[in-house]
């Protein structure tokens, strides 16, 4: 069957590509919903720590392309980069499945800290390599690759809609033994994306003339023409020592650990890199200085965004009525929202960025990021208002959470794709796939800095003394059985636990149990965080947080936004 089609139609490759892509979003999303789940309620983690994992983990995913995508182009081509890292995504779920299965054992974290591992190489191959394919299915000039890039995205929200209903349904019960069963769901997932990849890819994946597509290294098919990028061995060992100086300053001065100094270091050091290009010119290096300005900026806005795996699932887990028509709906499920959001609202956006560009309206690309900024910190003013002087324990609606996942889906909108296409238009050829690469770092270092906040997360705490007191007095056991002194923090000189920590599952009197609820709430310390002199210790001061960081961006981005637009010399 041939691959080609007619003008009005797409190949029959873009729907394979389609599928594959759909159900590796699916592995990557359902674990994902289910993941700072499973270290809280299963391997009993506390939040700080959860978070931590999840930021560097998310972080690593977005770093590792730059590796995949240089295998792909100089050794093996997008094909064998996708089987590979495929390979290795399907290994990794299986893993996790495996510390799920034995979460009771000291071994389960090794465990996933080698599934995690895994995973992060594997998304290193596979997710650069995919999408690249898709524009090779059609003639150079072809006016349907954009379409085709709108059907290839719709596949990465349709596997990030299932994803949390599916693996949530499965793994998020409220019985701790059951996560595995949403980690073997997203295994079974990575599965299907391969077999489906394999079988199919040589008789669809083909370009017009039928040759085959991502069999070859990509820097085959280059442009003798094209000037590459001049490497030096003084800059590069210049770099590399910045790199290196930055490193020990993250990692001694400002206490962070490996992962996170290694992503932030190489953040600075990369674009330093490129643009110390003595052959640069000034309009060249100009609009490098533009990705670099919204790159920083936009840092801001997926750490705040990526709080939806992290401390908004604790949110939804703990302070949110999940009640409805007498069910409980499971936390993951909520991470469905953004990609239903996505699909019923991105016409909407096209369409209003069309009818303000025929009058000349439509807002340059810094102004549109702004504007997405702005979204985001809308939708945490929203959640801030709706937390307000409740008290622990008390559960607020489920609509905060499901407003603002919608507002800041309409944030994403505005932002996510227009910067790709801002780094495609500005880059130097000789620099595009660095400056891409560049581009996907501040993703990294957003999605660890998410991570940084989310530790922030308020935690009630309550003496230990207090805790055995009324051990004492109602001759329960409320500690986990594994509970030591040692594990207790310390504030204004008394030894402390956080709530979570404090075990009344194994209360079987009803009574008994809100009694003992009643008493511990009663009893609980303020626990207050500091960042950067913002002071934590309520959720409506934790949400306020991003209010104030995502406004201030999104007006500094805005008044940056005219001379960005100089510096792009007729670029929109």
């Amino acid at each position: 069957m041939s691959n080609t089609a007619t003008p009005k139609g797409h190949p029959k490759g873009l729907y394979i590509l389609f599928i594959t892509e759909m159900w590796e979003r699916f592995s990557y999303y359902g674990m994902r919903a289910i993941f700072t789940l499973y270290m809280t309620k299963a391997l009993l983690f506390d939040k700080s720590l959860g978070s931590q994992i999840y930021g560097s983990y998310t972080g690593l995913v977005y770093l590792t392309p730059l590796l995949g995508g240089y295998m792909a182009d100089r050794y093996w081509g997008n094909r064998k980069s996708i089987i590979i890292g495929g390979v290795l995504m399907a290994l990794g779920q299986f893993m996790m499945f495996t510390s799920g299965t034995f979460y009771q054992e000291s071994f389960a974290p090794m465990i996933m800290y080698g599934g995690l591992g895994l995973l992060i190489f594997g998304n290193g191959f596979f997710k650069p390599n995919i999408s690249t394919m898709v524009g090779q299915l059609y003639p150079e000039g072809d006016r349907r690759v954009d379409s085709a890039f709108t059907i290839f995205y719709m596949g990465i929200n349709l596997g990030a809609f299932i994803a949390p209903l599916i693996c949530g349904f499965f793994g998020d019960t409220g019985n701790p033994a059951d996560f595995r069963w949403g980690f073997l769901c997203a295994g079974i997932g990575m599965c299907l994306s391969l077999v489906l990849f394999i079988t199919l890819k040589d008789k669809y994946i083909v370009s017009p003339d039928g040759v085959q597509i991502g069999e070859k290294p990509n820097s085959s098919r280059q442009d003798a023409s094209v000037e590459t990028a001049p490497v030096t061995t003084k800059s590069v060992l210049i770099w590399l020592g910045v790199a290196l100086g930055l490193f020990v300053l993250f990692l001694k001065v400002f206490e962070m650990d490996l992962i996170g100094s290694f992503i932030f270091s190489l953040t600075i050091a990369a674009p330093g890199f490129i643009i110390s290009d003595p052959n640069l010119t000034k309009v060249e290096r100009d609009r490098i200085w533009v990705i670099y300005v919204v790159a920083f900026f936009v840092i801001f806005f997926w750490a705040a965004f990526e709080q939806a795996g992290a401390s908004l699932t604790f949110f939804a887990e703990e302070q949110t009525n999940r009640e409805f028509m007498g069910k409980i709906i499971p936390t993951s499920y909520f991470q469905s929202i953004n990609a239903v959001a996505i699909v019923i609202f991105a016409t909407v956006f096209v369409w209003l960025w069309g009818f303000l560009g025929k009058r000349n309206m439509e807002p340059a690309s810094p102004y549109k990021q702004s504007i997405g900024l702005f979204f985001l910190a809308i939708g945490y003013l929203v959640i801030a208002f709706g937390v307000k002087d409740i008290q622990p324990g008390v559960k607020v609606s489920m609509m905060w959470l499901v407003s603002l996942y919608t507002i800041h889906t309409f944030g994403e909108l505005c932002l996510s794709p227009i910067g790709l296409s801002m780094v495609n238009k500005l880059a130097p050829v000789k620099f595009a796939s660095l400056l891409m690469g560049v581009w996907f770092l501040s993703t990294a270092a957003a999605n660890k800095f998410a991570g940084t906040l989310s530790a922030l997360y308020p935690e009630p705490v309550v003496a230990v003394d207090m805790v055995r007191q009324i051990e004492t007095d109602k001759a329960v056991q409320l500690f986990a059985p594994n509970f030591t002194d040692a594990d207790a923090q310390v504030i204004d000189g008394q030894k402390v636990i956080p709530m979570e920590k404090v075990q009344l599952a194994a209360i079987t009197d009803e009574n008994l149990k809100t009694n003992v609820t009643a008493q511990l709430q009663q009893n609980q310390i303020p626990n207050i965080k500091k960042f950067i002199g913002f002071s934590i210790g309520s959720l409506y001061d934790f949400f306020m947080l991003f209010v104030f960081m995502a406004g201030i961006a999104s007006i500094i981005l805005f008044f940056l936004s005219r001379m960005l637009l100089k510096m792009m010399h007729n670029v929109r």
